[in-house]
């Protein structure tokens, strides 16, 4: 069951993440959005971008590995790999609106760090 949720979670995270790029893109010609190629804004969209394109592939190579059929320690892992790949993009794009919220940061790496911890566990035994 967890790999059947980050397999589907994973491929519609890199079909988010096309699709934002595809909206982002239709500015990037312009110079002055988002404050220029270097303002913080700017950066921080273009990493949430990639984001849900990374952790889309994340979430789909757990689903294949063998810690997902796992029971305990595969569900653990899967829902933190779930929680980091819902929070990080969404962190990303919130702390482009309002810098102060860059101190979120640490929830979705904390996510992200568990699960891989819970998938090294998880191969380890």
């Amino acid at each position: 069951m967890a790999h059947a949720l980050n397999l589907y979670f994973g491929w519609g995270w890199i079909l988010a993440g096309f699709l934002s790029g595809a909206f982002i893109g239709l500015r990037f010609h312009d110079p002055k959005f988002l404050g220029g190629y270097d303002a913080f804004p700017r950066r921080l969209v273009r990493l949430g971008h990639i984001c849900f394109v990374a952790l889309g592939m994340l979430n789909v190579l757990f689903a294949f590995s063998p810690v997902a059929a796992a029971q305990s320690v595969g569900t653990t892992s899967s829902i933190c790999f779930i929680t980091g790949g819902v929070l990080m993009p969404a962190v990303c794009f919130l702390t482009a609106w309002r810098p102060v919220l860059r101190r979120l940061f640490f929830v979705p790496v904390t996510a992200l760090v568990l699960a891989v911890v819970f998938t090294l566990i998880g191969v380890s035994s």
